[in-house]
């Protein structure tokens, strides 16, 4: 026990002292300062690397320490980077520690010194720090060779959006260098006299071999440059999903996003990892990657997705159980059987999954790109489903998928097949309609039918059969058949009724008939035609209602315009319909349609009920009406356009404008309205409100003025073009009445010359011969009296005149004229006047006879004085006066030497001196012997007096004063008339 105390004693003692002299050695303040410091240079990475050690430290002693690391660029006051590094510090342990310059570390000496602090809890505050290291100089620069040009970092990689800098160092010392990123100049910042360096932000990627840098020397060609790469920036991998087929295998999936990888770099790697096995592989491709189900029955599974290249890692996690991830396989072997008209069978196949597995399969029938059936049918391994209520001849795809029936993931993907039915007759009968018309005196019948849908065709139409029938000859029938896809024909029909059957056949047969019945006499057209207004959907057309027995309706138009071909359109409609909308593609603004509404009866005929016509949209006119004007007046002129087409135009006519422009200053006339025209001019407008009215007079113009007119149609969106006036001047007040009068006789003139030149050899002969013989002058016979057919030419040989008659302007007359001469301010020319001759004997009391008488031939002017009257003779005159003459000698003398007598008396130009002739009896046989009994007084003879005396003498007429007086002297002889 003894032996026992002491030795506790003597423990317990030693253990005393050494606690005293730990806590005396970590009570005092050691000087730890770093001590061994030594510097690298990694130009990879462009990184220092320092290592030391702390040699002070007790041994086993452990102190948590902090190092203080100052970092000098070029010298060592010109200080950069101070930082503090914390760590635990054993006894000559060897510590690390790693710098990463933005500068390329071979552009720049770097000097490095640290010093120490204890940071112990152990070690009672405050601390201090340590000495400094000395500085430790690392200047990459040693390592360069003899080139007089660098560029550095050599072989950069970076990040695309990061920000690089470069420099360069001259060996050459001159400060005429220039710098090139991609051939695009960059400008930096001269740190002393050999060294430049450039910072480059944001850098993008532009190549996966490399961005170009490079700097030379202006004048010398020196030069240097580097390659920067710059990568895609990494990224986290998106929708990462894993599922299996068979409960075997499990495929994980991802989306991998921008391929990082550059010549200087591959690819980004993708590792999986599980986390509940602890398992791991490395994928082989960069979006898939197959994982063995594990045969312990793991269900859940918590896969991580690692993707990492040299610049940085991203990963991405999954947590879900087996059973509820299966992706069945696609089906296969998808084949029709038994397929008819309206019927077939589809059969396929899939792949098991596991033991006793259910699958829940899809089916789906398409029709024309549209799934048109849809059912679900559950099965192990084989499949098979009956489809019906198909269309015959119609081409259908079946496809099907399945999915796993315990817990719905995913439908596979599908797998389809074509096939067809079979054909069927048509179901339906051909749309049917006519358009009758006559055929140079025939009826002809147009007969059109629309082609059948493929609903309705249930198989490929072959031909079309037309039966005509003659409904007054029962008996008689015609039969044709028309290829398709021909879809009219045209009939020759005589006055009879016919009824028209048509159908189409197929393979199989013929489809149910569509009946019609046309009768060759002409269509009632006598129908008004209505307007109809279009819309955005088309024309909305309607019709009264026909009682009776209309079993339907039909509404005919064509497509195109009037001008063009017509392409017959129809459209069938019930009877109870009175309204429907006419639509079309090939309805145009501005064109008019024209619709006819018929009434079907229960004999299948048609008759006409109403037209209309109408615009999807009316539109202005595009041009005006040729005008033509007539009935010029210096008031007022007709204007006139009645070959105007108001059918075709582009809207309905609702009436014209009429455009006057007046000369300057004149005011519009209150019939027109005064506008301005889009030239800015004033003009005058008239407005015809009737269509149908094509002329107009334009009045109250001014004479001898310059109007112009333009004739505008106007719709109800707006008028024709104003482009083109037409000019028209008045003429003055009198021209038009002058024309009127001064060409029709300038025209008969003109004919009268003429006829006179082409007859001139034929009026010579008439009236004027080259002798004057009255045997070839034909104007006597003209003159001959119908009461005295007698008359003859006179003979001068045969003639011996019985007085003289001379006519003068003595004062006092003896004998006065009962008609006498006009005065020539009253008229140039006189009538002939007749004389009466007296009898010889005393006691006659009758008007004596007379004859008158004028040769042009002898004195033409003289004769144009000549008159011949009806001298009144008294019968109480003198007897002196009606004395008788023995003989013609001596008249002659007595009246020479009375004339001459008289001649001073009488002026110049108021005598004449005729040879006037008595009228002898009938039955008078001697010249010479007076009548006893005269006879009666005979009617006058149209001659005039043959004219004696000289021109000059008788060139003055007499006067309107003066009288003619006359002396008669009877004698025995011969008469002439």
């Amino acid at each position: 026990m003894a032996v026992f105390a002491v030795f506790q004693t003597t423990f317990l003692l030693a253990l005393l002292s050494l606690r005293t002299y730990e806590s005396e050695v970590l009570s005092e303040p050691l000087p730890l300062t770093p001590e061994s410091l030594k510097v690298s240079v990694n130009s990879t990475c462009q990184c220092l690397h320092l290592q030391w050690t702390v040699h002070s430290l007790a041994y086993h002693q452990e102190l948590k320490m902090v190092f203080q690391i100052q970092i000098s660029r070029f010298k060592t006051s010109n200080v950069i980077w101070v930082e503090n590094y914390s760590t635990t510090v054993k006894r000559n342990q060897v510590l690390h520690w790693s710098w990463e310059s933005e500068l390329p570390l071979e552009c720049a000496a770097h000097f490095i010194r640290m010093r120490s602090m204890v940071d112990d809890a152990r070690i009672p505050k405050p601390g201090f720090w340590s000495n400094w290291s000395s500085w430790e100089e690392a200047d990459a620069q040693n390592m360069l060779g003899h080139d007089p040009l660098f560029v550095f970092p050599k072989d950069k990689l970076v990040e695309e959006g990061s920000n690089v800098t470069i420099c360069y160092v001259s060996r050459i010392h001159q400060d005429n260098i220039s710098c090139y990123l991609e051939g695009v100049q960059i400008y930096g910042e001269q740190l002393d006299r050999s060294v430049s360096a450039f910072e480059l932000k944001n850098v993008s990627f532009i190549r996966e071999k490399g961005t170009n840098v490079f700097c030379k020397v202006d004048q010398g060609g020196v030069l240097g440059g580097i390659v920067l790469f710059v990568s895609k920036v990494l990224e986290e991998p998106k929708d990462f999903s894993c599922e299996t087929q068979d409960l075997k295998t499990l495929t994980c999936t991802w989306d991998p996003g921008s391929d990082t990888g550059l010549t200087k770099q591959p690819s980004q790697s993708y590792t999986l990892f599980e986390s509940f096995s602890g398992k791991k592989t490395l994928c082989k491709h960069r979006n898939w990657c197959d994982w063995q189900v594990a045969q312990d029955s793991q269900e859940t599974y918590n896969f991580t997705l690692l993707a990492e290249n040299y610049l940085r890692k991203r990963s991405v996690s999954i947590l879900f159980n087996l059973t509820q991830r299966v992706h069945p396989m696609t089906p296969y072997n998808l084949l029709p059987k038994n397929v008819g008209a309206t019927e077939a069978t589809m059969t396929w196949k899939v792949h098991s999954i596991g033991n006793n597995s259910t699958l829940l399969c899809q089916l789906e029938l398409l029709a024309e790109g549209k799934v048109i059936q849809q059912s679900n049918v559950s099965i192990k391994v084989n499949g098979e489903y009956l489809l019906s209520e198909l269309e015959p001849d119609t081409e259908y795809v079946a496809r099907v998928r399945c999915a796993y029936t315990n817990h719905f993931w995913k439908w596979s993907e599908l797998i389809s097949q074509k096939f067809n039915t079979a054909e069927a007759a048509p179901s339906e009968a051909p749309d049917v309609w006519r358009n009758l018309k006559m055929v140079s005196g025939h009826p002809t019948v147009s007969l059109f039918w629309k082609p059948l849908s493929k609903v309705h065709a249930n198989g490929k139409i072959l031909f079309y059969n037309v039966i005509v029938e003659n409904l007054d000859k029962p008996s008689r029938f015609e039969v044709l058949s028309i290829p398709a896809p021909a879809s009219s024909t045209e009939l020759t029909l005589d006055q009879c009724s016919y009824q028209i059957h048509v159908t189409a056949h197929n393979s199989v047969g013929p489809s149910p008939a569509s009946v019609i019945v046309v009768s060759g006499d002409p269509e009632n057209e006598e129908v008004e035609q209505g307007r109809v207004n279009g819309t955005e959907d088309g024309f909305s057309v309607s019709w009264k209602p026909q009682s009776g027995d209309a079993t339907g309706y039909v509404v005919e138009w064509c497509d195109g315009p009037q001008d063009l071909p017509c392409v017959l359109q129809w459209k069938n409609l019930g009877p109870n319909t009175t309204s429907t909308v006419i639509s079309s593609g090939d309805f145009r603004p501005g064109v008019r349609y024209n619709f006819r509404i018929y009434g079907i009866s229960t004999k299948r005929m048609a008759h006409l009920l109403e037209k209309k016509a109408g615009y999807l949209e009316e539109l202005a006119p595009s041009d005006n009406p040729q005008v033509v004007m007539s009935r010029l007046t210096s008031h007022s002129f007709t204007l006139s356009w009645k070959d105007y087409p108001t059918e075709s135009q582009p809207g309905f006519i609702q009436g014209y404008h009429v455009y006057l422009k007046p000369k300057a200053g004149e005011q519009c006339h209150p019939a027109f309205e005064k506008t301005v025209l889009p030239e800015d001019s004033v003009c005058c407008k008239y407005t015809i409100d009737n269509p149908e009215q094509k002329t107009f007079v334009v009045e109250n113009l001014q004479p001898e003025s310059v109007y112009e007119f333009i004739v505008t149609p106007y719709t109800s969106v707006g008028e024709g073009p104003l482009d083109a006036f037409t000019k028209v001047t008045t003429p003055d007040e009198y021209s038009h009445t002058l024309i009127h009068i001064i060409l029709p006789m300038i025209f008969c003139i003109l004919i009268v010359m003429i006829i006179c030149y082409l007859k001139s050899q034929w009026l010579k002969e008439k009236c004027y011969p080259d002798s004057p013989n009255p045997y070839k002058s034909s104007v006597l016979s003209l003159i001959k009296s119908k009461e005295n057919p007698h008359l003859t030419i006179m003979y001068v040989n045969d003639c011996v005149p019985d007085a003289i008659e001379v006519i003068n302007k003595p004062e006092g007359s003896k004998i006065q004229f009962l008609g006498t001469r006009k005065s020539p301010t009253e008229t140039e020319f006189t009538k002939p006047a007749c004389l009466y001759l007296l009898p010889t004997e005393k006691n006659y009391s009758g008007p004596g006879p007379c004859i008158c008488f004028e040769n042009f031939t002898y004195n033409q002017a003289a004769s144009d004085f000549a008159s011949c009257g009806h001298f009144p003779v008294t019968p109480q005159a003198p007897p002196h006066q009606l004395g008788p003459l023995t003989s013609p000698e001596n008249l002659l003398k007595a009246l020479e030497q009375n004339y001459m007598n008289s001649l001073g008396e009488i002026p110049a130009g108021e005598a004449n001196l005729n040879y006037v002739s008595q009228l002898a009896s009938p039955t008078s046989g001697d010249k010479d012997s007076l009548p006893t009994n005269p006879p009666e007084p005979a009617l006058c003879s149209e001659y005039k007096m043959q004219t004696a005396i000289p021109l000059g003498l008788a060139s003055a007429p007499p006067s309107e004063n003066s009288s003619l007086s006359s002396t008669t002297l009877l004698g025995q002889g011969e008469h002439c008339r």
